[in-house]
């Protein structure tokens, strides 16, 4: 797949790094020597709306430094454009310049509320929901980009909930549909603006992720999440962070990455592209069997999309 160090000497930004995809995608980076800041609301001092103290972005940057790269932790609120442009000028000072962009913000699964209808939503955690998933990255994107784009190669990656093809399925919620579809769109307009510049955007997405807060929802671990798959069969699909952070990389690292600016990927697509696995030696394609065998009625098991 990729050589040892292929990122040294560049410089990335995670945003939303203090667990799940954003917290693997930084330590992947930093595995292949990146310099990674790591952003967050939740500190060892601060715990963020999402109510998990056992992550922090401070855990994530020893966990990226560990893995062999440098990383940074800033906490910041990406809603708040003051501190995302004091943190955009803090790299400026201390790097000048940025290469890698990954806009992991979201943490509003908790405000989810499925099959109900507009007129019956909390307004509210629908609006926040908006505000958490698709505001937060444009302003991210907004500070972001005068440095990305001193330097021909900048890649930005919008990461998201189901594939553009996957999400012309009604996701069940209109403000959660909206907030996963956005990215899409976010990744295809910069696709547009950052051409001229020599920069690539995509929108990217885990399959069925094993996240920290999906395992402990199941009450596995990650060596024990198989036993979940009694409660929930369609488990049997799921990822590690892992797999994504590798299609990360595995983008990051490409010279000829150009090639999918606009795109919608998925880490499965990533996988078979680029030949990597998940950390068991799987690759699994959670669309794939989503899209033919539940949804498709095909025969067919997850074992079979692995």
């Amino acid at each position: 797949m990729t050589g040892q160090n292929e990122l040294a000497g560049r410089v990335a930004l995670v945003a939303g790094a203090t667990r799940g995809a954003g917290r693997a995608m930084a330590v992947e980076l930093g595995r292949a020597g990146a310099l990674v800041y790591v952003t967050g609301r939740t500190t060892r001092e601060r715990t963020s709306e999402v109510g998990r103290p056992t992550e922090t972005i401070e855990q994530t940057a020893e966990l990226v430094t560990a893995a062999g790269g440098t990383g940074i932790a800033v906490p910041t609120d990406h809603l708040d454009p003051a501190q995302v442009k004091a943190l955009t000028e803090r790299i400026d000072r201390e790097q000048g310049r940025l290469d890698v962009l990954v806009n992991s913000l979201w943490g509003g699964d908790r405000l989810i509320e499925f099959d109900t209808r507009l007129w019956d939503l909390d307004l509210e955690n629908g609006l926040r929901m908006l505000r958490l998933g698709i505001d937060s990255h444009l302003i991210t994107s907004h500070y972001a980009l005068p440095l990305l784009i001193r330097r021909p190669g900048g890649l930005v990656v919008e990461i998201t909930d189901g594939t553009a093809t996957f999400n012309r399925r009604y996701r069940e919620n209109l403000c959660f549909d909206l907030t996963k579809n956005a990215p899409h769109r976010i990744a295809f307009g910069l696709a547009a603006e950052l051409g001229e510049h020599g920069g690539t955007a995509v929108s990217l997405t885990p399959g069925f992720l094993r996240s920290e807060e999906m395992l402990d929802h199941f009450g596995v671990t990650e060596e024990t999440w198989r036993d979940a798959v009694a409660q929930e069969p369609h488990f049997a699909i799921a990822e590690s962070p892992a797999l994504i952070a590798r299609g990360l990389r595995a983008l990051a690292a490409d010279p000829d990455k150009a090639r999918w600016s606009g795109q919608s990927l998925s880490s499965g697509q990533l996988a078979k592209e680029y030949d990597f696995t998940d950390t068991d030696g799987s690759r699994p394609d959670g669309f794939g069997y989503f899209e033919e065998v539940v949804f498709g009625g095909k025969d067919g098991s997850a074992a079979d999309y692995r």
